[in-house]
């Protein structure tokens, strides 16, 4: 089912099975409808952080569209400014803006040819294009911006730091996101020292921008995510499908489909949907299988759809030797993405 055919129901994400070609994942490539119009100006720096001002001014530079805001006495000497590097990396912890801003880069930059995309989908797009495709496809562009850059396994670790040696050896500049520093990528998660040298060299293309902050997405809520009972959960299902797309599946049933399609095409797993449900939600004992959930609700958050839910919390589903191992981040992002989505 495609998002064309938008029939007004109940659906089961369990029984698709997206396709999606290798031009599609390209044209693909552009910033999530929620930013579509991120610019600077809209970037709200909270001066109570100031490296939010900071990485904003540095990042207006990056762009080449203006010059930030002067600072310092009337006759303070104007400090000579270092030489940029190829590329920004953004490093901060979620929802402190750091993926408004990089669509800001995006938007900003008067490029001919730039692109848009998370991690997962260059990934995604060396497996299906080929690695020296994936090269010649954006080899001559302008710009490469990568939102929540993080490298899980040491496949994804030479594919990526080679693809972005050579594209840097061609002249396009470089974006990126991550709630790691680049020097520190992989830490904890597989045999780091194994790959330390292709891991410094891709951190020598970057100028590192670090922005401090408080998640924007728990401002002002209690940081609990919504349950609801299976009555409510029904009604609320119900009221979706008679104006739209509302999907109803049980948890563990979405979460073992999951497997059986791979993280690029989460997007179109959720094609046309108006609202997510989630039957039964229960804690994980499965890190493989609670790296895809993640995974998913990026997509899902990107969309800007609504959960509903019943059964455990969302925000209870990680356990806590998952939360305290390497990809802590990563869990706590996705803690603030349900959250965030069930309250919506």
């Amino acid at each position: 089912m495609t998002a064309a055919a938008s029939p007004i129901g109940i659906v089961h994400l369990t029984e698709r099975a997206p396709q999606i070609s290798g031009a599609e994942m390209v044209a693909a490539l552009v910033p999530p409808p929620q930013f579509d119009d991120a610019t600077f100006d809209s970037y709200r720096a909270d001066a109570a952080y100031p490296s939010q001002q900071d990485a904003k001014d540095r990042l207006i530079a990056f762009a080449g569209v203006g010059a930030p805001a002067a600072r310092g006495g009337l006759f303070r000497r104007a400090k000579k400014e270092p030489e940029l590097k190829p590329g920004v990396y953004l490093d901060g912890g979620f929802g402190v803006g750091k993926t408004h801003l990089l669509a800001s880069v995006y938007h900003a930059m008067p490029a001919r040819r730039k692109y848009f995309g998370s991690f997962i989908e260059y990934t995604a797009l060396v497996g299906a294009l080929g690695y020296k495709n994936t090269v010649e496809l954006f080899r001559g562009a302008d710009l490469l911006c990568i939102d929540e850059f993080e490298l899980d396994d040491p496949g994804d670790t030479m594919v990526m730091t080679r693809l972005l040696a050579e594209l840097v050896g061609s002249g396009t500049r470089l974006a990126a996101t991550s709630n790691t520093p680049p020097n520190a990528l992989g830490e904890g998660r597989f045999a780091a020292q194994d790959f330390l040298r292709e891991i410094h060299a891709m951190s020598a293309s970057f100028d590192t921008i670090r922005i401090d902050g408080t998640d924007y997405r728990h401002r002002a809520v209690d940081g609990h995510a919504a349950t609801l009972t299976d009555e409510a959960y029904t009604a609320a299902i119900a009221a979706a499908a008679a104006s739209g797309v509302a999907s109803d599946d049980a948890f563990a049933d979405l979460v073992g489909h999951l497997a059986q399609v791979h993280p690029s095409r989460y997007i179109r797993l959720i094609d046309g949907l108006s609202v997510v449900g989630l039957r039964d939600v229960a804690e994980f004992s499965d890190q493989s299988a609670a790296l895809r959930f993640v995974a998913f609700i990026d997509r899902v958050y990107d969309a800007q759809l609504p959960i509903r839910a019943t059964g455990l919390s969302l925000d209870r589903i990680f356990p806590d030797e998952m939360l305290g191992g390497g990809y802590r981040k990563k869990y706590l992002r996705a803690v603030s993405r349900l959250v965030a989505s069930t309250l919506s």
